[in-house]
């Protein structure tokens, strides 16, 4: 019994506690916001699957801290191979569609789907933190980068070919970027790639729907669905909600049209419209507050770390999670094309949330076993 004493106060001594309570925190929000967006629905399912996802989540974080992050990290080929397996599952019976992409599997013994680009994504910042890692003191030559390019844009195209998600599948390119950009890799290839982005743009355009070319046209053509009925139906609910909620809101269970089940994806794409107008801006606020806090805590575990590849896993993780933040309020508010992206930890899928966690602790991993920048003594010679 000592014993198990003793490892649970090594863990709380080393672990990174803060973050697991920001993070619980932000999931305990969204499971109460989420029990008011789907009170009409008149059943607590809805509930009982976030908080048994939040419940495993906490468990896969405990897991995930004990467990040295680079001893994941370094079987990074292992790990593509599995992600493609995990996706590729998608052209399965186990694929179902839900919200228009057939993004999601449905396994019998789990009480909620599975959205594998989501989870894989997380893996996939390991594969590229240890790839740049591997290649420190070459980041910025043609092979090193043209392997990591290659590696984001195979599973960009076979998530687009799988799924047809715009949304996750923009996500690893940002990812991408980011941890390109922090790495260190020249600015020169970033000039290149978006020289070569704008002169391929009018092929590219013509590979997207009629529907998602509107997305994008509608934020700066107000001629297209001027009546809100067609593809600006989505932002208009929205931003009526908002509109609604003022800076106090309506109230817990007593939203206009959170109550009557009209704003669409109320539950998930759009629940910070529904905190919009039952919280009001206040609560929208605190959300953004508690998000920033985590992705501050996760850049500080980064900063604070002498491991080059630790240090990218965080920013990597804190880079996912300010872009998917900043796109689904950016959507919310009318910014931005809706493209399908949750907001992190308080939208309703038992798969966002144990990503989450699953992230959040590969970042307490690194905490707790902090490692020596092992490439440093090939760039740096001691004097």
């Amino acid at each position: 019994m000592q014993t198990v004493f003793r490892a649970i106060r090594e863990f709380v001594k080393k672990a990174d506690m803060l973050l697991l309570a920001l993070c619980i925190a932000a999931s305990v929000y969204g499971i109460v916001v989420i029990s008011s967006a789907t009170n009409y629905l008149g059943s607590a399912s809805y509930v009982q699957t976030q908080t048994l996802a939040l419940i495993l989540g906490v468990f896969i974080f405990v897991f995930l801290t004990l467990i040295d992050v680079d001893i994941i990290a370094e079987r990074r080929e292992i790990l593509l191979i599995f992600s493609i397996l995990f996706i590729g599952l998608l052209f399965t019976p186990f694929g179902v569609e839900q919200g228009g992409n057939r993004s999601w599997l449905d396994f019998p013994f789990l009480p909620f789907n599975i959205q594998p680009a989501e989870i894989c994504k997380i893996f996939f910042i390991l594969i590229l933190a240890k790839t740049m890692s591997v290649k420190q003191n070459k980041l910025s030559a043609p092979w090193t980068v043209i392997q990591i390019a290659a590696i984001t844009g195979f599973l960009f195209v076979f998530i687009m070919v799988a799924s047809d998600d715009l949304g996750v599948a923009l996500q690893y390119l940002l990812i991408f970027i980011i941890m390109s950009f922090v790495g260190g890799i020249n600015i020169l290839w970033f000039l290149g790639g978006l020289a070569a982005l704008v002169v391929a743009a009018p092929f590219l355009w013509t590979f997207l729907d009629d529907y998602q070319q509107n997305r994008i046209l509608v934020l700066f053509d107000p001629t297209i669905d001027p009546h809100a009925q067609g593809v600006r139906y989505q932002t208009n609910y929205s931003l009526r909600a908002l509109q609604n909620g003022g800076i106090t809101g309506q109230g817990l269970y007593n939203g206009t049209m959170v109550q009557a089940g009209i704003l669409p994806q109320q539950r998930n794409d759009f629940i910070f419209s529904s905190i919009g107008e039952e919280l009001g801006m206040l609560g929208c606020v605190a959300v953004l507050l508690i998000l920033l806090a985590i992705i501050t805590r996760i850049v500080y575990i980064g900063v604070k770390s002498e491991n080059f590849m630790n240090r990218l896993i965080c920013i990597g993780i804190a880079g996912m999670l300010f872009a998917q933040i900043l796109i689904n309020v950016g959507m919310c508010l009318g910014l931005f094309p809706v493209v399908g992206l949750t907001l992190p930890f308080f939208s309703y899928g038992g798969s966002s949330i144990v990503t989450m966690f699953l992230a959040m602790g590969f970042v307490s991993s690194i905490k707790m076993h902090p490692a020596p920048d092992s490439n440093a003594r090939y760039i740096r010679p001691k004097l």
